[in-house]
């Protein structure tokens, strides 16, 4: 009976340690800025925009409707930035999930070596296969 305590301890530290990486990832992966926020940005953007293009003088002012656009695009590429950083998974700065493939590969492995007769319980996208 002494010798299975270690093995469970062992399964319980390693159960945990997947629990806490899990926890870590879902957390990466979720968006800190809410959505509302972004919105409320964005919308603060556009009145502010309206408003100086609105101020502008209506003779000679090239200068301030360059000026203006030039505000308005770098301002509007602030927000796409942040809002893409802010979801990392997926958007152009893009981080793959390769923690999660070695996992599931190295699963895959473990279970092909120690069952080589069955099937995988699931398929590639985690569903339950049927059988």
């Amino acid at each position: 009976m002494l010798e299975g305590k270690p093995a469970f301890g062992m399964l319980v530290a390693a159960d945990n340690k997947r629990s806490d990486e899990r926890e870590e990832r879902l957390t990466q992966a979720t968006a800190s800025i809410p959505s509302a926020i972004f919105w409320f940005l964005l919308v603060t953007l556009i009145i502010t925009v309206t408003a100086l293009g609105i101020c502008l003088p209506r003779r000679n002012n090239r200068g301030q409707i360059i000026t203006l656009v030039v505000i308005t695009a770098l301002l509007t590429t602030a927000l796409c930035i942040i809002r893409d950083v802010d979801r990392p998974f997926g958007g152009i700065v893009n981080v793959e999930p390769t923690v999660i493939v070695e996992a599931e590969r190295q699963a895959t492995r473990d279970f092909t070596i120690k069952h080589p007769a069955a099937d995988l319980p699931c398929d590639d996208q985690g569903n339950r296969c049927a059988g």
